[in-house]
């Protein structure tokens, strides 16, 4: 006997097939899972990196409950973002050594390519979680 419940063939499914009671489309899902990261990257370029995690932000508080995929992918554009900003502030007191600057750069680049993999994902459909990220927010 199973413990969980048998699959209901009617559930609406997300793009990436993650049951969950979505009041979006799969074409709106995927546009705000990519745009999660977009927006992100976007305000994080910006604001020279300081206000970056602010677009994640506000994408997953308003979406957080209509889909599970856009949830997930506003959690990992926060997760990176979180991620960038610690390595940042490491990279802060090591530029008095001059390999803080080397390191800024590569936390850029990371979260650069992060941001541009998961808004890819998300327009495919496809969940992703970034590698080298721990889940702080899920």
């Amino acid at each position: 006997m199973s413990q969980y419940p048998p699959p209901d063939p009617y559930q609406r499914m997300s793009p990436a097939g993650v049951p969950g009671s979505s009041s979006m489309s799969p074409a709106e899902e995927r546009q705000w899972g990519m745009l999660a990261h977009l927006i992100t990257l976007g305000a994080w370029v910006l604001s020279s990196g300081f206000l970056g995690f602010v677009g994640a932000l506000v994408v997953y508080l308003v979406y957080k409950d209509r889909s599970a995929f856009v949830r997930r992918h506003a959690a990992n554009a926060l997760n990176v973002q979180i991620i960038v900003g610690i390595g940042l502030l490491i990279s802060l007191p090591l530029m008095l050594v001059l390999i803080g600057f080397l390191t800024a750069a590569a936390v850029g680049v990371f979260g650069l390519v992060m941001h541009i993999i998961g808004a890819v994902k998300g327009n495919n459909g496809e969940m992703w979680d970034p590698p080298l990220t721990p889940r702080f927010v899920s």
